[in-house]
């Protein structure tokens, strides 16, 4: 039984969408479920497109680490005086302005490295959060829209590097048994 130009793979299909969208289209309907599924399917496939969102997502983790390590753990590992007087405001002293202050480091140092990614990205997650209840109940209400809008960039990166949690897994699991 012959194929259809449809189910062959030729060299300029992998690097050109347009050569299979075209295929797809001579053997469907135009209109059709099927010709519509193969042009979605040869858009969303493109190895450009990939390329670019791996490029795009791992600029943002970068500029993340940056702010994180900068801006919001360096004032608070160096006892700047802006910390230190919301931290004793808040009632938890110099420990918790150098706690969140390392955990902050830690995340930043971990978005960089491709096998903690995912697992920073989900802890500074958790700060975010912690950060968001803080500026409500604590400062009512005056930066709280910081760490929400914090979240969503953390979020993909959490989503979208999710597969190095396996890895994370194997390889923790190796060091507690061996």
């Amino acid at each position: 039984m012959p194929k259809s130009p449809a189910a062959t793979t030729s060299p300029s299909s992998s690097t050109a969408p347009t050569a299979s969208v075209a295929s797809a289209a001579s053997v469907a309907p135009a209109g059709s479920a099927a010709a519509t599924a193969s042009v979605v399917s040869a858009v969303v496939s493109s190895p450009a497109r990939g390329r670019r969102a791996r490029i795009a997502l791992r600029a943002i983790q970068i500029l993340l680490a940056l702010f994180y390590a900068t801006a919001s753990a360096l004032p608070k590992l160096i006892a700047h005086p802006s910390a230190v007087d919301s931290f004793d405001a808040m009632g938890w002293g110099s420990a918790g302005m150098y706690t969140i202050g390392a955990l902050e480091l830690a995340g930043a140092i971990g978005l960089v490295i491709p096998l903690l990614q995912s697992a920073a990205a989900m802890g500074l997650g958790a700060l975010m959060v912690g950060a968001f209840v803080v500026q409500l109940t604590e400062f009512h209400g005056e930066n709280a829209a910081t760490p929400l809008i914090l979240l969503v960039p953390l979020g993909l990166i959490a989503w979208a590097r999710r597969g190095r949690n396996v890895e994370l897994g194997r390889v923790l699991g190796g060091v507690l048994r061996g």
